[in-house]
């Protein structure tokens, strides 16, 4: 099962509690105070771990209490720290506050952040006595973990997105073009939950591909499963948008991919990032007037829009290979973009679409 949000109670462990002690041996007088300080309590830390995908583990548990420090005792005997614990979270997690406020983007492999920190351990009244206060009966208490209710959203990291309507294709196309087995089947909504493929592009050269849910118009407000998942497109380089061709006898293909369109728009910019359009089910199209018009005027759409082009036929692996080069060749040129850019902050991508003329 596909989890990608979770609410979590994460509590730092307490400080251990100094101690009040004074030192009573057999032939040492005026011993003096001798208790110890309270260890620090243990911190809960997520630290992203690259084989995790989901959030699935955390539907299962969630409170994450770190270990206690242990209290101070007698000669000058510190209590032992607490533990930190340390939970395992997928790359790609934002993690936020209850008020909606990003916290943190753990979306490096390797990295780390302490969502709770431990609290720290009482002082002995040993660390009081001073010489005008040479028997101090004055210590601490440790002082409590933090406590926080947190809210874990995922962020699929892939390089490509396929988007689209439903039955487009694209779980077709992502079974034929890597070794995912997504489900298909020939009703809408077959695809309830994003799948990653990995496509090998040349020797010793891949790039991963995320399969969104199909879209519908309203999704960035909630229609169909939208709203849900179109997050999931926001880290990708390239959005491969695929359009039914041989639906054109119940919809008009151009139409189609002007409301994918806005829902990107709607969705915080998403097509600014660089788009492919391609035409999906071509081997259904000889035979079909509607189908070769429809095909004809989306051709003529992406023209006018500068927009690249494809057209494949998943079912008979038509196109395909080409398909997989033309992605690796825009995804190289988006990341080399991002990567002049990067100190000058200059947001890159294709242009959006406007209304048919």
């Amino acid at each position: 099962m596909f989890v990608d949000h979770a609410r979590v109670v994460v509590l730092g462990g307490r400080g251990g509690d100094g101690c009040l002690s004074f030192r009573r041996e057999k032939f040492v007088p005026k011993g003096g105070p001798d208790g110890g300080d309270g260890g620090d309590g243990g911190s809960v830390i997520f630290i992203t771990d690259v084989s995790l995908t989901t959030l699935q583990a955390f539907r299962f548990r969630q409170h994450f209490r770190a270990a206690k420090g242990g209290h101070g005792r007698g000669k000058n005997q510190h209590g032992r720290g607490g533990a930190d614990l340390r939970v395992a979270v997928p790359a790609g997690t934002v993690v936020q506050d209850e008020t909606g406020e990003v916290l943190v983007d753990l979306s490096e492999t390797g990295h780390e952040w302490v969502a709770a920190k431990g609290g720290h351990g009482g002082r002995g009244n040993a660390r009081f006595a001073s010489s005008t206060n040479q028997a101090p009966r004055r210590f601490e208490p440790g002082t409590p973990g933090e406590e926080k209710t947190l809210v874990l959203e995922l962020k699929l990291l892939a390089d490509v997105g396929l988007v689209g309507m439903p039955n487009a294709g694209k779980s077709t196309l992502l079974s034929r073009i890597s070794s995912a087995r997504p489900k298909i089947a020939d009703y809408p909504f077959t695809t309830l939950t994003p799948h990653l493929g990995v496509v090998e592009s040349g020797p010793f050269e891949s790039f991963v591909v995320a399969d969104i849910p199909g879209l519908i118009e309203g999704a960035h407000d909630g229609a169909g499963l939208g709203a849900r998942f179109l997050r999931h497109v926001e880290r990708t380089s390239v959005l491969v948008h695929l359009v039914d061709i041989s639906a054109a006898i119940e919809r008009d293909p151009v139409e189609d991919l002007k409301a994918i369109e806005r829902e990107l728009i709607e969705a915080g910019g998403l097509n600014l990032k660089p788009r492919l359009v391609v035409a999906t089910k071509a081997d259904l199209v000889p035979g079909m007037p509607e189908a070769e018009s429809a095909l004809a005027r989306l051709k003529s759409h992406c023209r006018r829009h500068k927009l690249p082009f494809a057209s494949i036929s998943a079912a008979t692996g038509s196109g395909l290979r080409e398909l997989v080069t033309k992605i690796d060749r825009m995804l190289r040129k988006s990341i080399a973009g991002k990567a002049a850019s990067a100190p000058r902050a200059v947001r890159s991508g294709g242009a959006s679409l406007g209304e048919e003329e």
